[in-house]
């Protein structure tokens, strides 16, 4: 493993080249808040021909949805939901030029594709962290879709945000990186 990386978002594609499944990386910036829901209704949107809630070009997609926020803060906990619900709609955002995408399991063969081809990160959060997590989040929003709740699109402020290449632009896959790495050989 690597030394810690740190980003600042908008993500280049430079920033992402640069990232190998297993890098340790503190984002700093804006990112965005998504789950199965706002996703559902982003592409709804698009293929109506109307604009999306954010200009996704270069941005990170956190899927979580958050507790809310304790008096004095700006979310509650907010750790990462489980990925491969957003599979049928992250290759489209990927082509329209999203960068990062951040939660928790597998995701899609197409999507590490589109990851490869697009150059786009997977990044993990640790599951069960999401109060920790939270003390990340300097500011939150919600910028659209608010008749979901917590699956409303927000729109966050973060320093140092601790996240795992899971899927690289290489090729590189964490999890099958983990699997070699701890097989037992009998």
């Amino acid at each position: 493993m690597s030394d810690v990386i740190r980003l600042t978002t908008p993500l280049s594609d430079e920033d992402v080249v640069k990232l190998k499944a297993g890098d340790r990386v503190l984002i700093s910036g804006v990112i965005y808040t998504g789950r199965d829901a706002a996703h559902k209704r982003m592409i709804e949107a698009l293929e109506k021909g109307e604009p999306l809630p954010f200009d996704v070009k270069g941005q990170v997609i956190y899927y979580v949805g958050p507790s809310p926020a304790k008096p004095g803060r700006p979310i509650g906990a907010a750790g990462p939901t489980t990925s491969y619900r957003m599979n049928p709609y992250a290759p489209k955002l990927i082509r329209l030029g999203l960068k990062g995408m951040i939660g928790k399991g597998k995701m899609s063969e197409e999507v590490r594709e589109h990851c490869i081809k697009y150059k786009a990160v997977y990044f993990g959060a640790i599951g069960g962290c999401g109060a920790l997590l939270s003390q990340r989040i300097k500011k939150a929003e919600v910028i659209a879709y608010e008749d979901l709740g917590p699956e409303a699109v927000r729109r966050l402020e973060v320093e140092d945000f601790p996240v795992i290449v899971v899927y690289d632009t290489h090729g590189g896959n964490l999890e099958e990186i983990g699997i070699k790495q701890y097989r037992v050989v009998e």
